[in-house]
C-alpha cells in the first residue's frame, strides 16, 4: 500500500503512529502475537505466549511519483519495501505478522505486510488493519470487537465428508501435455474496466447477460489462460473460487459480526481442456457460477470433516489447477492511519496458480478490477493476445 504525503500530518512520523497503534491493537487480536504449534493429526493450534511481531523500519532515497505513484503488482522492489529476515517465514514457530512501513523522500510512505494466511483471511484482515488505523487516530478500542470463536467451524462428531472436494484433488496430467519451464515466469497486470466489461458481455447469451463481472472476468481469464498453455485437449482443467462465508446467504453458520478466522471455501468445477476452448464463453460463466453455488453451510461443514479425516492435506499444484480470489470488496483499501487511503491495496505480485482480483482505476479515473497473471513469458505473450481476441479491441496492460 503506498500513501501520499499528507501536509495536515506535518510533524507526526508514520512509522511512529502505524507502531504505537500496532501495539495497541495487538491487545485486542493477541492470537496475532503468538506462534503457532502442530497438533495430533497434523492440527494447528495457536500459542498465545506474546512473542510478537516483527515490524521493520526502513528509508528509501526515492519519491512516490518515481515510483509510479500506485505500485501495482508486480512490485520491481518487493525485497526492499517488505524484508524477509532469515528464519521468519516458516509457518511453525515463527512470527505470524511482519510489517514494514519506508519512508519517501516525498514525505510519502509505502506500508508492506505479510501474515500467516492460517490466521485469517481477507476481511479479518480488513477488520485488523481497519483497527489499526482508528487506534492511530485516536479510538481507544476498535469499533468492530474482534471475535476468535475459531470452534464454530469446527468439524462434526463424527467427521463424515459428504460433498466432493475436487479442490484438494491431484489432476494428473496426460502424456503430449505442455512441459512448463518454471525458469522463464513472467507476471503482469490486466485491467478490465467498464470498456472491456461491455465487450466481454458481447459474447453472452440473453440468459447470462446479468452474470456479476466477477463471473464473467474469471472465465474470460480461465480460458485465455489454459489456451496459452496449450494443454493437452483431453487434459482435465479447474476453477476453484474462493467464497466468503460470510453475510445474509450464510446466517445459518452463526458466524458472529466481528469474526475474523479463515471463514471462506474454495469450491471447484472441473473441465477438460478441449471443451473449455471450444465453447463460447458462457460455458465458462455457468461453470464459474456452478462453482460458487456449491458453497453452503453443507459445504463448510464437509471440508471441516474432509481436513479432519485426511489431514491437512496440500492443495495440489499444476498447470491445470487455477484459483481465483475476489479482494475488491474486503476493504484493504480503506486502511487509513490518518494519512488518507492508500493509491492502491493488493498483492505484491503474482503467482502461477492464483489469481488475487484488486479494485484500481485506469488513467480515465475509472474503477476497475485489476488481474494478476504469473506464466512463462511465452505463455504471457499469447494469454495477452487471446484476451485481445476475446474483447475485440485492447485490454489495458497495466505493468510488467
Amino acid at each position: 500500500m503506498s500513501y501520499k504525503n499528507n501536509p495536515s500530518m506535518k510533524g507526526n512520523d508514520a512509522i511512529v503512529v502505524i507502531r504505537e497503534a500496532l501495539s495497541r491493537a495487538l491487545v485486542y487480536y493477541y492470537p496475532l502475537a503468538g506462534r503457532l504449534r502442530e497438533g495430533p493429526n497434523r492440527k494447528l493450534m495457536v500459542e498465545c505466549n506474546a512473542e510478537g511481531v516483527l515490524f521493520i523500519e526502513a528509508k528509501a532515497d526515492v519519491t512516490l511519483e518515481q515510483l509510479g505513484d500506485r505500485i501495482l503488482p508486480p512490485c520491481p522492489v518487493l525485497e526492499e519495501f517488505l524484508f524477509n529476515p532469515p528464519g521468519s517465514e516458516g509457518i511453525l514457530g515463527c512470527p505470524l505478522l511482519l510489517v514494514q512501513v519506508t519512508r519517501l523522500t516525498c514525505g510519502g510512505f509505502v506500508f508492506g505486510l505479510r501474515i500467516n494466511h492460517t490466521m485469517c483471511d481477507a476481511v479479518g484482515l480488513a477488520q485488523f488493519l481497519n483497527a489499526i488505523g482508528e487506534m492511530a487516530q485516536g479510538a481507544d478500542s476498535p469499533s468492530i470487537p474482534p471475535v476468535w470463536a475459531r470452534e464454530l467451524l469446527n468439524a462434526r462428531d463424527p467427521p463424515t465428508i459428504t460433498l466432493p472436494h475436487y479442490e484438494y484433488e491431484q489432476l494428473l496430467d496426460s502424456e503430449g501435455s505442455f512441459i512448463i519451464d518454471q525458469s522463464d515466469m513472467a507476471q503482469r497486470s490486466f485491467y478490465f474496466g467498464p470498456q472491456q466489461i461491455r465487450a466481454l458481455r458481447k459474447h453472452l447469451p440473453p440468459h447470462l447477460s446479468t452474470c456479476s463481472s466477477f463471473e464473467l472476468i474469471t472465465a474470460c481469464v480461465w480460458k485465455c489462460r489454459t489456451l496459452s498453455l496449450r494443454l493437452n485437449p483431453k487434459d482435465t482443467v479447474r476453477i476453484s473460487c474462493a467464497v466468503n462465508a460470510r453475510g445474509k446467504r450464510f446466517n445459518d453458520l452463526c458466524l458472529p459480526w466481528g469474526f475474523y478466522g479463515n471463514a471462506f471455501a474454495i469450491p471447484t468445477v472441473v473441465s477438460t481442456v478441449e471443451l473449455l476452448c471450444a465453447s463460447p464463453l458462457g460455458y465458462g460463466v455457468e461453470l464459474v457460477r456452478k462453482s460458487k453455488a456449491q458453497m453452503d453451510k453443507e459445504y463448510m461443514q464437509s471440508l471441516a470433516d474432509f481436513f479432519v479425516i485426511r489431514g491437512r492435506p496440500p492443495l495440489p499444484t499444476g498447470w491445470n489447477v487455477f484459483i481465483v480470489s475476489d479482494n475488491r470488496h474486503t476493504g484493504l483499501g480503506e486502511f487509513d492511519v490518518g494519512w488518507g487511503k492508500p493509491l492502491f491495496a493488493g498483492l505484491a505480485r503474482a503467482f502461477s496458480m492464483i489469481s488475487f482480483y484488486a479494485r484500481d482505476k485506469n488513467q480515465e479515473e475509472e474503477f476497475g478490477t485489476l488481474v494478476p497473471i504469473c506464466l512463462p513469458s511465452t505463455c504471457l505473450e499469447r494469454f495477452e493476445e487471446e484476451l485481445k481476441k476475446m474483447t475485440l479491441e485492447h485490454v489495458e496492460e497495466i505493468s510488467k
